[in-house]
């Protein structure tokens, strides 16, 4: 079981945005210390549901900040960001970190960001797979050329290659990671619909899926994921040891009941600021989840109360679904000394009963 931690760097109803983003680096921080597997960083634009707009960015001053534990973005919003920049990024990164970072992208949403950045509603609803394409080719190859949709240049020298880390001196000081050090970072796609599913499963790339997935809507993802890992001709053992991670919320205290409190006090409020403030590129209409009905179910989901019950939830989803990495949202109080408390509960309590 890896579980980590997933950093939101939200803000809070009566919080300001560097107040956020204090809490983001401790929370970090304190994964580190407490022996936690890694932390995830998401990544929104204008606003306040998280303050983080590039967890690349994010990411390189946690990697210089730690030295053991692995950190993700979950993720890099792909539409919004050119995939040979991304890629240069990811493997400045993973070479400097000694093999500790891994590369978490989606398509995120249709939101006023693709008007701002200027791709367009079509990096959203169809640009995806090129982008990808091109992002994998930058981490694997040694020079890249491109004659798709959206991107066309001459071939360029990849420099520096992920697998330069191989033969790098800032090996020798990398920590052991699971699975030993790699050429390349990891890849990791948000899935939240079929076609991502397809997309992930193609190209043999673990996914991250969503909080607000149950143990049983997790459980069809994977099985759709292997059923088109296997037919695009990846081997049975790769797929077995494909590396999902479940993302969730976790709260502890004593008495379930109290955790469930804490949550509903602090997140609904946070919800309807941050989801309200999402404008699409189009101005299409969408619905917004009910605060409170959603933080409710978080709390039904996901290990939110005493360290067993905690423990038995997420036993009970690897169990289900197979995956066994987590990245839990801890800031779900606003609370820094309550996000602490839970880290190292997580840390010192509910891990050692799973084992």
């Amino acid at each position: 079981m890896r579980v980590g931690t997933f950093v939101l760097a939200a803000q809070f109803p009566g919080q300001g945005r560097g107040e956020a983003l204090h809490r983001a680096v401790r929370t970090a921080e304190i994964a580190e210390e407490t022996g936690l597997d890694s932390v995830w960083l998401a990544e929104h634009h204008f606003v306040p549901y998280g303050v983080c707009p590039s967890a690349v960015t994010l990411a390189a001053l946690l990697l210089g900040r730690t030295r053991r534990i692995g950190v993700g973005t979950a993720v890099s919003v792909l539409p919004n960001a050119h995939p040979v920049a991304l890629g240069e990024q990811a493997a400045l990164l993973h070479i400097t970190s000694g093999g500790r970072f891994s590369l978490g992208v989606g398509r995120g949403g249709p939101w006023i960001d693709l008007e701002v950045f200027g791709s367009g509603i079509g990096a959203y609803e169809s640009g995806f797979p090129e982008s990808l394409d091109l992002l994998l080719r930058w981490l694997r190859e040694p020079a890249v050329g491109a004659d798709g949709e959206r991107y066309r240049f001459r071939a360029v020298d990849v420099v520096p290659r992920p697998a330069d880390l191989l033969e790098s001196p800032l090996l020798l000081e990398a920590p052991a990671r699971p699975g030993g050090p790699a050429p390349h970072p990891e890849v990791v796609v948000a899935c939240t619909s079929p076609g991502g599913v397809r997309t992930a499963g193609e190209r043999g790339l673990p996914m991250l899926l969503g909080m607000h997935c149950d143990d049983e809507e997790k459980a069809e993802m994977v099985a759709l994921w292997r059923r088109h890992a296997l037919a695009a001709g990846h081997s049975p053992d790769d797929v077995a040891a494909a590396g999902h991670v479940s993302a969730g919320v976790v709260q502890l205290d004593d008495r379930a009941g109290d955790a469930r409190e804490r949550l509903l006090k602090a997140m609904p409020g946070w919800l309807r600021l941050g989801l309200g403030a999402h404008r699409t590129v189009d101005d299409r209409t969408r619905a917004m989840r009910d605060p409170v009905a959603y933080t409710e179910l978080l709390c039904s989901l996901h290990p939110v109360g005493p360290p067993r019950l905690a423990a038995d939830r997420l036993a009970a989803t690897a169990e289900r679904t197979g995956i066994t990495r987590f990245a839990l949202l801890a800031e779900g109080s606003g609370d820094p000394a309550a996000t602490e408390a839970t880290l190292r509960g997580l840390a010192g309590e509910v891990l050692p009963l799973l084992v």
